[in-house]
């Protein structure tokens, strides 16, 4: 069964993808086992952190060419997870003699592949250890096995992801260092952001906003401080106005421009179940920097704003333009005042707010001026 809080307010926690993706292997082996046993749960060895989960196991069932399939359905807790309810479908067969590995891990239909690296599927580490771990010791002794994870509704929840912008292409990852899902977006956990930042103030008058783990890695390249850094999750408004009301005189907002973008339209959670409008300020930037009318529907028309950053850069190429920055420089000028605005708003506090976008290679694509200056004291300061 899931962590359970019941008996406290705070949100639920959850499992990982690669739990589930585990727990289907598992009752599809024991299956294959023993073809006539009933399984309504399996027991999963998280590995990280050292302890067992019980896991519902939605369906199991042999199949004619004498494998096996099992489905359990993804529980992240309460968290704002567009996996939430989808199903987890693992084939299960013996391994040819010939085989390599005992086990051999394999990604099926809605497995994102990693288009830099052979298109091998997106299963990370962490879903590779654990599902080693739980397999090997049922795993009889003369016999080898092969397991295909299957996303059935993982390619169309992709595109509701930026996966494409950091390489990951056609389906979901099987990504994580835990088998917890700690429920970060949840609005229950927002108090947990907020005391960090006040911890941070107590220390510091100028923070570095990072959205997500990317932003996290690409402040330590800049040569930034750990200690400034403060992971913000989707949360960028309550925490701009928690930072303002704590005495924080500036703040460097750092991350991929595919988040970032949307305080440029007044976007200041940017979770994609609450606001979207991505291409759409892109756009709109761009027909007010004058980009021709063609141009600004292929944006708006793009899958991703890292495709139309592409679009922008092969324009660039092509007539030796400068659109990218003719387009991202006030764009992050635009997220810098957004962001100044809403403070003032909220919080009737003036600090100073600068923006610092880089695209899925990490490189920074436009900085604003005051990113710049702010940036500058931190290096100093370091």
């Amino acid at each position: 069964m899931l962590p359970d809080t019941n008996l406290s307010p705070d949100p639920r926690a959850g499992y990982t993808l690669p739990v589930f993706a585990c727990a289907s292997a598992i009752a599809a082996l024991q299956k294959l086992i023993a073809p006539d046993q009933t399984l309504d749960t399996v027991e999963v060895n998280l590995i990280n952190p050292e302890r067992t989960a019980s896991i519902p196991v939605e369906q199991v069932a042999q199949l004619p060419d004498g494998s096996a399939l099992a489905i359990t359905r993804s529980d992240p807790g309460d968290n704002l997870d567009l996996t939430r309810h989808t199903p987890i479908w693992a084939v299960v067969s013996w391994g040819s003699a010939r085989q390599p590995d005992r086990i051999r891990l394999e990604g099926g239909e809605g497995v994102g592949k990693l288009e830099n690296q052979g298109d091998r599927p997106a299963i990370y580490a962490y879903a590779q250890q654990v599902m080693q771990a739980n397999l090997e010791p049922l795993l009889p002794p003369d016999k080898s096995l092969q397991v295909t994870i299957i996303l059935p509704e993982g390619r169309s929840l992709a595109l509701r992801t930026s996966n494409a912008a950091f390489g990951v292409v056609d389906g979901l990852s099987l990504l994580g260092t835990s088998g917890i899902s700690e429920p970060l977006s949840a609005p229950g956990q927002l108090e947990a952001f907020r005391q960090n930042v006040r911890e941070q103030a107590q220390q510091f008058d100028t923070l570095v906003f990072c959205v997500g783990e990317n932003g996290l890695q690409r402040a330590l390249t800049l040569g930034i401080a750990a200690e400034r850094r403060v992971k913000t999750g989707n949360w960028l408004g309550p925490l701009l106005i928690e930072a303002a009301l704590c005495g924080v005189q500036g703040i460097l907002l750092l991350g991929y421009h595919g988040k970032l973008i949307k305080l440029a339209g007044g976007i200041f959670h940017t979770h994609h179940y609450v606001a979207d409008g991505r291409q759409e300020i892109l756009s709109a930037i761009a027909a007010a920097q004058g980009l021709p009318t063609a141009d600004v529907q292929q944006l708006l028309a793009a899958a991703t704003v890292e495709a139309g950053l592409t679009h922008l850069r092969q324009l660039d190429q092509a007539q030796s333009q400068d659109w990218v920055q003719r387009i991202y420089q006030p764009l992050v000028e635009r997220i810098d005042q957004r962001a100044i605005a809403y403070i003032q708003a909220n919080a009737d506090r003036s600090i100073t707010v600068g923006a610092a976008v880089f695209d899925r290679q990490r490189e920074i694509v436009a900085q604003s001026d005051r990113a710049t200056t702010l940036l500058q004291a931190l290096l100093v300061s370091c």
